[in-house]
C-alpha cells in the first residue's frame, strides 16, 4: 500500500468544479461564530458537491484569512450567499421551493440515520455552537433530526456534525441517482 500523490487523485480545478452538476443540497449555517467551523463547512461542501452554503446572521463571511485556514481555497469553488436574519434566509428558500431540515435535539426530532432523502432540493440548517438552531428555522422546518450519541457530552462540534450529515446525504444522493449521472 502507498499513499496517492495529489496528481493521482484527478481532482477538478475550480473552473471545472463550478461547471459540475451539484447535489440539490444547501448547508445553512445559522449564526455560527467560529471562522474555523465556517472554513470546515466550505471544504466539506466542496468535497460533496453541494449546491451552496447560506451564511446567516453573525456567521463570518469570506474573504477572511481565518476562514481560509480551514477552507483551503474552497471559498472559491463553493457558491455561497449571506442573509442578515433567519427570516430572510427562510423567505429565499421558500421562493426557491427548497425544503428545510434542521439538525437539532428537539421534542420532535428523529434519528438522522432513519432519514431517506429523495434528492429533492433540501436546505439543512446547522446552528450556533452553544445555542443551536434558532427558533425561526425550527418553526419553518419540515424535518428535525439528531445524530444519536451515547457518550457523556450532549453535542458534537458543528463542523463534525456537518461532515457526518453532509457525507451521508451525498452518499444517499449518489446511490439514488442513475449510474454516472453525477460523475466528473
Amino acid at each position: 500500500m502507498r499513499k496517492l500523490k495529489v496528481e493521482e487523485l484527478e481532482r477538478a480545478d475550480v473552473a471545472s468544479f463550478q461547471k459540475m452538476d451539484k447535489i440539490p443540497l444547501i448547508a445553512v449555517l445559522d449564526n455560527i461564530r467560529s471562522f474555523h467551523n465556517i472554513g470546515a463547512f466550505f471544504r466539506t461542501a466542496d468535497a460533496f458537491r453541494l449546491k451552496a452554503i447560506y451564511l446567516v446572521g453573525i456567521s463570518p463571511r469570506p474573504p477572511h484569512r481565518d476562514i481560509e485556514k480551514t477552507a483551503l481555497g474552497a471559498t472559491d469553488s463553493v457558491a455561497w450567499s449571506y442573509f442578515e436574519s433567519p427570516e430572510d434566509c427562510i423567505a429565499a428558500l421558500k421562493v426557491e421551493n427548497i425544503g428545510i431540515a434542521v439538525i437539532e435535539q428537539t421534542d420532535e426530532s428523529t434519528p438522522f440515520e432513519q432519514f431517506q432523502w429523495e434528492d429533492s432540493p433540501l436546505a439543512v440548517v446547522f446552528g450556533h455552537e452553544v445555542f443551536g438552531v434558532s427558533q425561526p428555522f425550527l418553526d419553518a422546518a419540515r424535518h428535525a433530526f439528531e445524530i444519536r450519541q451515547e457518550g457523556t457530552k450532549h453535542s458534537l462540534n458543528v463542523s463534525v456534525c456537518g461532515g457526518i450529515v453532509l457525507h451521508a446525504l451525498f452518499a444517499q444522493s449518489r446511490s439514488t441517482s442513475s449510474p454516472g449521472s453525477r460523475e466528473k
